[in-house]
């Protein structure tokens, strides 16, 4: 283990270790209060197989879903500047996406099965007109939470992919009326990123990098792979280079690898676990982001201080407040709310707010507490469909509240 603490870290190690082996091979857990550090260490292998390669503290992990927090932030900046409002209509900027479309079925994400129509909405159309940058954010617009937008893209260029992708996106069916319920979706925030690109004018990875990563100095954050590092290809995928050592004499791995990814079919490092993201390039608004824990952080503690500077604090107050709610879920501005049931468990307080991602990552925020925890491992390691994560997280928070209360 990689450590530094200023609090008393036997409860957490405990936890950690419970989870090693068992949930995921790797991990980085960084606990912030008022933005110092109290406890940041790194647990198990980047090679788990030999097992070699201790875990660092400025080991790359690939985000999945907290690529969204970077996502909304910037487009939150685009927001403040006039250039566009949470009300517009998403048709405002992708016009394309414009039409009357009938709400039918979608795709379940792990098994690629059919999800039947919700009978209740059976016969009803969705006019994609009345589709808002704000039902995107809250996860309430209407669309399924996952397609298989990789098979759309087809082959060719990264942007002919793209292109193929959106008409794809474009003429789906609907899942449900906009507002009558949340489903987390990954295509809306494809959707978003896209967006994103024609408000700026730029590349998604230009953008955030303008618009997020150079802002914060945020240098350990970015798409395929993290800039200035060079994949080991040679070796199959087996190690990461800093710089461009030919020789291979001093493989330094820095990427936790994820799973043996059943459309590729090979154990990913460095590449984007996502099979939509890396069919479209690797670049996207709803994954794709390697970074570590200390980088995640900084961006967490926008949300938690808004003197941070990113954002005005009415800016950081409307992300958190209440947007939506549907069968105990709340939804703030890409946040996920506090309840009971949130990954963070029950002792984080009621006003926190976080995120999680598919790979086993996530970031929760408790500002009365002034806390930030940011979770980074690669559970998928052993299989996507592996589910111990889901119990694991809670137990993590809740060992950061109890060793805080022990310290006083």
């Amino acid at each position: 283990m990689m450590n530094a603490s200023d609090i008393d870290g036997r409860r957490l190690d405990a936890v950690m270790l419970s989870g090693l082996g068992r949930v995921f091979p790797a991990a980085c857990l960084l606990v912030l209060q008022d933005g110092r550090a109290l406890f940041q260490r790194s647990y198990g292998y980047l090679d788990p197989r030999q097992p070699r390669f201790p875990t660092q503290l400025d080991s790359y992990f690939d985000l999945a879903s907290l690529t969204k927090l970077f996502t909304w932030t910037a487009f939150m900046r685009l927001v403040e500047t006039g250039r566009v409002a949470l009300a517009d209509p998403l048709v405002a900027v992708i016009p394309e996406f414009a039409g009357v479309r009938p709400i039918g079925p979608a795709e379940e994400p792990l098994s690629k099965t059919c999800l039947p129509a919700l009978t209740e909405y059976l016969g009803q159309r969705v006019d994609a007109s009345h589709i808002t940058f704000r039902h995107l954010l809250t996860h309430t617009a209407g669309l399924p939470a996952w397609r298989s937008v990789y098979l759309a893209a087809g082959d060719g260029t990264v942007g002919q992919r793209w292109r193929n992708a959106l008409q794809a996106i474009c003429s789906w069916d609907f899942f449900y009326p906009p507002g009558a319920r949340i489903v987390y979706s990954d295509v809306g925030f494809m959707l978003l990123g896209e967006a994103i690109t024609r408000l700026m004018g730029q590349p998604l990875e230009v953008c955030l990098q303008q618009a997020v990563f150079e802002p914060l100095g945020l240098t350990h954050t970015g798409y395929r792979p993290v800039r200035g590092i060079t994949l080991d290809v040679g070796r199959g995928h087996v190690g990461i280079l800093r710089g461009s050592d030919s020789d291979g004499a001093a493989l330094e791995p820095l990427f936790a690898p994820t799973e043996e990814c059943p459309v590729r079919r090979y154990r990913l490092l460095g590449e984007v676990d996502d099979e939509n993201c890396a069919g479209l390039g690797g670049i996207a608004g709803h994954a794709g982001l390697f970074s570590t824990a200390a980088d995640v952080a900084t961006l967490c503690e926008v949300y938690r201080d808004p003197a941070a500077g990113l954002l005005k604090s009415e800016t950081v107050a409307e992300t958190i407040r209440q947007q939506a709610a549907w069968q105990g879920q709340r939804r703030g501005l890409g946040w996920r709310l506090f309840a009971p049931d949130a990954p963070c468990g029950p002792a984080f307080g009621p006003r926190a707010f976080g995120h999680t991602g598919f790979t086993g990552t996530s970031a929760w925020i408790d500002p009365d507490r002034r806390l930030v925890v940011v979770l980074l491992t690669n559970r998928v390691y052993h299989g996507r469909g592996a589910l111990e994560i889901g119990d694991f997280r809670p137990l993590v928070h809740t060992a950061v509240i109890r060793a805080l209360e022990e310290a006083g």
